[in-house]
């Protein structure tokens, strides 16, 4: 029995196996919206400053 996961973008149940070329994504579409919107600066990573991190480190 393959896994199944959501699509990232429509969230329907999409197969994970070897033949789903564009998995996560249930489609070549989906998968371009994504990377579309991590164009246009939708998504982010959150940074840690490294000062934030000594100052961290020093009262922990």
């Amino acid at each position: 029995m393959a896994t199944t996961v959501k699509c990232p973008g429509c969230r329907a149940e999409v197969e994970w196996v070897e033949k789903n070329t564009y998995r996560p994504f249930c489609s070549e579409r989906c998968k371009q919206i994504d990377l579309g919107a991590w164009a246009d600066e939708k998504y982010t990573v959150p940074v840690v400053e490294q000062t934030e991190l000594g100052e961290e480190n020093e009262s922990g």
